[in-house]
């Protein structure tokens, strides 16, 4: 199964480099990786089963390391694989007080 993020900085207008993001099926952590200078990552993992998957994004940890604060220490973001053999690209739209997504493609 494959996932793609896109963080953006919504304040900033320009992608969101360095946040770490991991990718889970259950609790089992499937894949992990970092923000690319797009604001890009892909994370590919093991699991072959339909249910809810969560992409969580260190967020707190980057707001900091940019000198602000933000009131989210991590945006976790579930959703529904129905077939695991498709690849799923789930943005996030980034403020420190605030955040959207939706299913990408």
């Amino acid at each position: 199964m494959s996932v793609s993020t896109h963080v953006l900085d919504a304040v900033a207008g320009r992608p969101a480099a360095g946040i770490a993001v991991r990718l889970y099926a259950g609790d089992e952590l499937l894949a992990e990786g970092v923000t690319d200078g797009d604001g890009r990552c892909r994370l590919t993992g093991e699991a072959t089963v339909a249910g809810p998957h969560r992409l969580v994004f260190a967020t707190g940890a980057w707001f900091a390391d940019r000198g602000g604060a933000a009131f989210w220490p991590e945006v976790t973001l579930t959703f529904a694989v129905a077939e695991p053999a498709e690849h799923h690209h789930v943005p996030l739209l980034l403020s420190p007080f605030a955040y959207s997504t939706y299913r990408g493609s």
